[in-house]
């Protein structure tokens, strides 16, 4: 993930460390777009999404002092995006829940599937190289329970890994692998017609 020269990138920050007002505008111009989607696509809200880019970024300012510079800052940029929206859709998980098990394949006493699977079992990261799948993936991923598309979003989606995933969610990383094995076979359950040619 990289939006600038590190040379360039390394000025800015020293710019930014000396509080100068127009090295603000210029890291909000440079990595808005970006960090937007990256917000977006977590809360997918327009207003949200800006609000959270918009605190992220005031965040990252007050805390440039604490930036080590040894890592990218980009990368610290982007997990600071990432914990101020899921913050902000804490708040929306006060709606009412819906459950997995809707999704979730189904089996017969021996074990099988009572419906024969009929597309191969893909990551969810396989499918988003694929250009034309992209748009359908994120379309059905939306379509998940809020605490299953979170951990799939983190996880298959902005890269993180489990510690860092259970890190952001306050919770374990049993929990991290749990969820997200459930949210890969509800979403296979969701892409299957596409795959069969059932679809509406």
């Amino acid at each position: 993930m990289t939006y600038a020269p590190a040379e360039d990138e390394q000025q800015l920050i020293e710019r930014l460390r000396g509080g100068e007002r127009e090295a603000f505008e210029m890291f909000v111009r440079r990595y808005c777009n970006p960090m937007y989607y990256v917000a977006r696509r977590i809360l997918r809200h327009d207003d949200d999404a800006r609000e959270a880019m918009q605190e992220a970024f005031l965040s990252a300012f007050r805390k440039i002092q604490q930036f080590d510079a040894r890592s990218q800052f980009s990368t610290w940029l982007h997990r600071i995006v990432v914990n101020a929206s899921l913050k902000k859709l804490q708040v929306r998980e006060r709606r009412e829940k819906r459950t997995i098990d809707a999704f979730l394949p189904t089996f017969t006493d021996d074990d099988h599937h009572r419906i024969e699977p009929r597309c191969p079992i893909l990551s969810s990261e396989e499918l988003a190289q694929r250009n034309e799948l992209r748009e359908l993936l994120h379309q059905k991923i939306n379509e998940l329970p809020e605490i299953y598309r979170t951990v799939l979003l983190l996880r298959d989606i902005e890269g993180l890994d489990t510690e860092e995933t259970a890190q952001s969610l306050q919770t374990t990383t049993d929990v991290v692998k749990t969820r997200l094995h459930r949210a890969r076979q509800a979403l296979r359950t969701l892409l299957e017609p596409w795959f069969s040619g059932d679809q509406p």
